[in-house]
């Protein structure tokens, strides 16, 4: 996924000013594409110059008032562009299991209680997501766009179900090779 593409998502999903759309980021696209709000602002620009997004025309002065921005045309053509490309699924960069190969070579040590905090803040996470979804979907989805959206919500509770699964069978594991 490209910071671009998912600016454009939000943007479709409901035009916003660059502070609404980073706390927009941090409350549900963030979970799975994290920006900080300064690469937010700077790809706002880019997508401005590149005339696929627009700020909304201001009612008064825009001194010291927020800009909203729309998506144009182009900016939809190339989000729908962007929906049909063909990209093979990406290799995850979390350091853990490189930490946990690790271990094999120069011992276990003390890496246990860190698969046991890992595990807590992916059960944290876990339930999280599950209680988004009886938030937002508690008699399924309304619509095709609630439809896809809960369908990325839960891949995200499958990811972290996959996690926990995992740190739990390696501690018990190496608990159990003591």
């Amino acid at each position: 996924m490209s910071l671009p593409h998912a600016i454009l998502t939000a943007l479709l999903e409901k035009p916003s000013s660059g502070l609404e759309l980073a706390r927009r980021f941090d409350r549900s696209i963030g979970y799975f594409w994290s920006a900080t709000h300064q690469q937010i602002y700077r790809e706002l620009g880019k997508l401005e110059r590149e005339g696929l997004i627009r700020a909304l025309p201001a009612a008064a002065p825009t001194r010291g008032r927020k800009k909203e921005y729309e998506v144009l045309p182009a900016g939809r053509e190339e989000l729908e562009r962007w929906v049909d490309v063909r990209e093979d699924p990406r290799v995850g960069r979390d350091p853990l299991p490189v930490r946990l190969r690790a271990a094999g070579v120069v011992g276990v040590r003390g890496l246990v209680p860190e698969l046991r905090r890992h595990r807590d803040l992916h059960l944290l996470r876990l339930e999280e997501y599950r209680a988004f979804e009886r938030r937002d979907y508690p008699d399924g989805p309304a619509n095709d766009q609630e439809r896809v959206q809960r369908l990325v919500l839960l891949g995200g509770v499958d990811v972290e179900a996959g996690w926990v699964s995992w740190l739990t069978r390696a501690i018990e594991e190496l608990e159990g090779s003591r």
